[in-house]
């Protein structure tokens, strides 16, 4: 059997410390996952997340102490500003020549980053799939097997749904805004009361990206490479036209911006600004829940709707405890740490899972869950956009700098 030598290897060859991923594209019998099981026992993973989030990194400090105590793996976190900053030390790693042993074991992935590291063969996989926790993936109902529109192929594992949400306090404005045109007039009535993230931060991106889809519609260019547009100009001219006339009433009128989300919740509990981007629908009742936004911070969606994703996970090639890394990913997808992932208590994140799929005591732990008073419901909520390709965000977080970057 195929299995059984490349398992022996992974067993008898420590510093490969990880399976033959021709064996993980078949799937992983019990025998066999056991056997990355015991590899993983003892090593340590270097997982490089963002870490600009007090509450996402309390989870992950959990995450590290429930694989510590069931799977004998140590989990450290390598906070990160900036996710491009582990894939030039995997890069910088592949062209010197470093296979294995690897400073980066595991990375919070999305978009733009991953399909640089798939398309210079950083990355160890397809493991996704073989992963015992995948049957319970919801892959009929949630975009789990592409990341702005890049089929994943199995070189990810997700572990969080999100979808563009605004955030306000509806104390303090009743009736916010639900279209850019809508926000670009709000904006001029109310001078200072709006900001974004600042590019090259995701949200900032995501800003950028949201009004482009809003502003166009249903562009067929912005599901390809942007080089393959035929006029970028004309379908990013309404685009350029809503920052230009945005961007003097922004708060501080342009000329700084939040460096992170948590850093726009603070505006709007200080009573600086009134409306702020969120790609977590359950961040503002965590944000309550923390005492960071006031009771009556509410969320809302976009009238034509607004942009969705998965959070996921990639193990790169040169990990040296890619079995490690494999356990934590799995763990990440289990019901427990879902369950957890969701309450708006801890994290308020969407569920990669399917109700269906799952046991009945872990589906009965999901339906105990109070979502919080913020929280949309999935009706509320509507079909997510899908993401423009990963080239887009590239582009228009160029051009944006290019054209309005705050300048030292």
């Amino acid at each position: 059997m195929k299995y059984a030598l490349a398992f022996a290897t992974l067993l008898a060859t420590p510093a490969l410390a990880g399976p033959d991923p021709e064996s993980l594209s078949d799937g992983l019998s019990a025998e066999e996952w056991q056997a990355v099981l015991e590899a993983a026992e003892g090593q340590t993973v270097y997982w490089n997340a963002w870490g600009g989030s007090t509450t996402t990194n309390a989870f992950i400090d959990w995450v590290g102490g429930r694989v510590k105590e069931e799977y004998g793996v140590t989990l450290e976190h390598v906070k990160l500003s900036d996710t491009a900053d582990a894939v030039s030390r995997v890069l910088a790693e592949q062209q010197a020549g470093q296979n294995e042993g690897g400073a980066v074991d595991m990375i919070w992935i999305n978009g733009p980053n991953f399909a640089a590291m798939k398309g210079q063969n950083l990355l160890f996989g397809p493991f996704a799939e073989a992963l015992p926790n995948w049957q319970y993936v919801d892959v009929e109902n949630k975009d789990v097997q592409t990341d702005f529109t890049l089929p994943v192929e199995g070189y990810e594992a997700p572990w969080a749904m999100a979808q563009v949400v605004f955030i306000y306090d509806e104390a303090r404005l009743p009736e916010p805004p639900r279209s850019m045109p809508a926000l670009l007039e709000w904006a001029k009535a109310n001078p200072g009361r709006f900001t974004f993230p600042q590019p090259p931060d995701f949200l900032g991106s995501t800003f950028l990206k949201q009004a482009l889809i809003d502003l166009n519609g249903d562009d067929p260019a912005l599901s390809e490479p942007v080089e393959a547009a035929d006029d970028y100009a004309a379908s990013t001219e309404a685009l350029w036209s809503f920052i230009d006339d945005l961007t003097p009433n922004l708060w501080r009128q342009g000329r700084a911006y939040p460096q992170t989300g948590p850093r726009q919740l603070q505006l709007i509990a200080d009573g600086e600004v009134d409306i702020a981007i969120s790609f977590s629908p359950g961040e503002a009742s965590t944000a309550i829940a923390n005492n960071e936004l006031p009771p009556t911070a509410r969320t809302y969606v976009l009238e034509s709707g607004t942009i969705g994703n998965a959070s996921f996970v990639a193990i790169p090639y040169n990990s040296s405890v890619k079995s490690g890394a494999m356990v934590v990913a799995n763990f990440l997808m289990s019901p427990e740490a879902q369950v957890r992932a969701q309450d708006p208590k801890v994290l308020g994140y969407g569920t990669v899972l399917s109700m269906d799929k799952l046991p009945e005591a872990d589906r009965a732990a999901f339906e105990a869950l109070d979502l919080g008073v913020a929280t949309l419901s999935p009706a509320e909520l509507g079909k997510a956009q899908p993401e423009p390709h990963p080239s887009w965000m590239t582009k228009l977080t160029e051009e944006w700098i290019e054209k309005h970057g705050v300048k030292e």
